[in-house]
């Protein structure tokens, strides 16, 4: 018994070589002798063999006309072999909006003075506004038993308000810790926090927490008030550092030095010291207004001409650098309210009617934040307030 072979089977045999990855196949393929090789069938019990013979002829007739088809497409494509590919338009609803002006996402910025109590307040402020900013937050650690640690920081960023357990000490199951956030805590974005302890008057340690920052916020300061910090809490630690260095020991000019060199020499090594069109501001200055204090004689100076040594430092040393200097009325946070519209002076307003400006720390925390992409306050010296109190 002989098989019959299918006609369709025939053509698929004939056109094995036709198609390729690349388009055609080569034009000797076509001109092959053996691919033109007769096929021979065999008739089938019942079916004579002058019928598979004409079966045959047509299907290489058929054959015959693709091969010729394929020649003058050849001839068409010449040497050239590419497809062309146009890409299609991409997908609106999967795009990603790219920042329009100064931004703070994917950006990482690092507030000096974080465990005090304006620069914990713009850590608050900076990762509850900016979900896609990391915050460095840098402390001056003296020990645990000082309000100088952590404690201000971590409330004010609120991550004391997760669950927490503590097994009791003459338990032996149960004296395992734990904490888990609560899904209050979900927009705190305390993911994006990272503290770094530093000594602001050791230049290795500034060069080293700048090396991979964009923007740096200046809240530290040797002052509480206008008296010199060492004096006012009696702090052992400051008072040996104020005694052993007076004359250099100062956090508002030797620290901020320190700072501004290694940030500056951080953007050096990355090539980024020019700032692109949607760069925040690279450092923000707390300063004080003149009338929020008043003059006073510190171990280290007047306290007015050192807040302005340090400014004019920014301006005249550090001129590659883009600044916005904010100088701050006096800080109340018991009888000035929160939430209040940002006030602005170049300088120009009388005199004699600042002493009554006064502002509430989260409104200040508010406009340094603020302050950092905001075009108009590049390398601009500002007086801030949010109201006045008496006559």
């Amino acid at each position: 018994m002989q098989y019959k072979v299918h006609p369709s089977a025939v053509l698929i045999a004939a056109l094995l070589h036709i198609p390729s990855a690349s388009g055609f196949a080569p034009a000797s393929l076509l001109r092959n002798p053996s691919f033109a090789s007769p096929i021979v069938l065999h008739a089938e019990d019942g079916e004579s063999p002058s019928q598979a013979d004409a079966e045959a002829s047509r299907l290489r007739a058929r054959a015959e006309e693709l091969r010729e088809e394929i020649r003058k497409a050849e001839a068409e494509l010449g040497d050239s072999r590419g497809r062309e590919y146009t890409a299609p338009p991409p997908d609106p609803s999967t795009a990603v909006a790219e920042p329009k002006g100064m931004s703070l996402k994917k950006k990482r910025v690092l507030v000096v003075g974080a465990n005090g109590r304006v620069g914990s307040m713009v850590c608050r402020h900076l990762l509850r506004t900016n979900p896609e900013t990391e915050v460095v937050a840098a402390v001056h650690y003296v020990g645990e038993r000082t309000s100088r640690g952590y404690g201000r920081l971590s409330y004010e960023v609120g991550a004391e308000d997760g669950r927490g357990t503590i097994g009791s000490a003459w338990s032996s199951e149960d004296r395992n810790a734990s904490f888990e956030y609560v899904d209050e805590m979900a927009d705190y974005n305390l993911q994006n926090l990272r503290v770094v302890d530093v000594e602001l008057l050791d230049p290795v340690q500034c060069m080293t927490i700048t090396e991979d920052v964009d923007s740096v916020v200046w809240c530290a300061t040797d002052f509480d008030g206008n008296r010199p910090r060492a004096i006012a809490s009696l702090n052992a630690a400051f008072l040996f550092r104020a005694v052993a260095d007076p004359t250099k020991g100062r956090v508002e000019i030797e620290g901020l030095r320190n700072i501004l060199g290694g940030l500056k020499q951080g953007k050096q090594n990355r090539n980024d010291l020019e700032r692109g069109p949607n760069d925040p501001i690279s450092f923000v200055l707390i300063s004080a207004e003149k009338e929020a204090f008043g003059d006073f004689e510190t171990p280290f100076g007047s306290f007015i001409a050192i807040k302005r040594e340090g400014e004019e430092m920014i301006r005249k040393e550090f001129p590659s650098l883009s600044h916005c200097i904010l100088q701050m009325s006096k800080f109340d946070d018991n009888f000035s309210e929160e939430g209040l519209e940002i006030l602005r002076d170049n300088g120009e307003s009388e005199e004699d009617q600042k002493f009554r400006r006064r502002i509430n720390r989260r409104d200040a925390a508010r406009a340094v934040s603020e302050a950092l992409t905001d075009e108009t306050l590049v390398d601009q010296t500002v007086e801030l307030w949010t109201q006045k109190v008496g006559r």
